[in-house]
């Protein structure tokens, strides 16, 4: 009788030992059969990746790497995406895939995603903080106009001031600025376009000196005539000025 319940006893341990390894195996074989399908999304959504780039299709390139994220999680793949985002104009998009947080660690593409989608949703104060960055990393003359024009519209015209001379002295005669105040963009002068904003920056300092905010706006359009905006803005002063004198002389 003892033999027998000791042989049952023994049997019921191997049965829970083979339980035991069968669920092991079962885990094992999930384990490398997951791996093996992530294998295969992670080859199947990089052709896609690639096919949508051959096409042009930015919404398929979109939703390979969001996926490609989703599955193998990547900072650099990240700020692709979000660049991605941006130069489509889907700035709300870029910044929820890599925030708006300054971070002087981020990647040169990182910041300026960043700095971009900022100015173009109407945030100039955070858009300066990663412009600074980047300025800071390698100046530019275009860094030192964003700098500039986006200082003067939060009403930091001596911040202002430090770009705008940094970037008549390093604005090569060539380079040009694209401007959108008409409904056919164009491009003017970048040395043209620094006076211009010379010009707005001493008129903002003192409303009452329009010779010398004319003046630079002058020198603007003798460097470039065709310079669209500082003409408006020369109307614009023109004709305050007018109005000035003619209050002036009821006096």
């Amino acid at each position: 009788m003892n033999n027998f319940y000791s042989l049952a006893h023994q049997k019921s341990i191997n049965q829970e030992k083979m339980r035991r390894i069968i669920v092991v195996l079962l885990f094992a074989i999930g384990f490398f059969g997951n791996a093996q399908t992530t294998s295969e999304l992670l080859k199947h959504y990089e052709d896609f990746y690639k096919e949508m780039r051959m096409q042009g299709d930015v919404n398929g390139v979109i939703n390979a790497l969001t996926h490609l994220n989703v599955l193998a999680p990547s900072k650099e793949r990240k700020d692709t995406l979000a660049y991605i985002y941006a130069n489509d104009n889907q700035h709300m998009q870029a910044l929820n895939t890599i925030g708006i947080d300054k971070n002087d660690a981020d990647s040169d593409l990182s910041v300026q995603v960043k700095a971009i989608s900022l100015k173009a949703l109407n945030q100039p104060k955070r858009a300066i903080e990663h412009f600074e960055i980047l300025f800071k990393r390698v100046p530019s003359a275009y860094l030192a106009y964003e700098l500039a024009d986006l200082k003067i519209q939060t009403g930091d015209n001596t911040g202002a001031e430090t770009h705008i001379d940094y970037g008549i002295q390093n604005a090569k005669d060539d380079m040009k600025y694209a401007f959108y105040e008409r409904q056919q963009p164009y491009e003017a002068s970048l040395k043209a376009a620094f006076y211009h904003l010379k010009g707005l920056s001493e008129y903002n300092k003192d409303k009452n000196n329009f010779d010398s905010a004319l003046a630079l706006i002058d020198q603007a359009l003798q460097i470039d005539p065709d310079f669209n905006l500082a003409s408006l803005s020369k109307q614009a002063l023109t004709t305050r000025k007018e109005a000035a004198v003619a209050a002036d002389s009821k006096d």
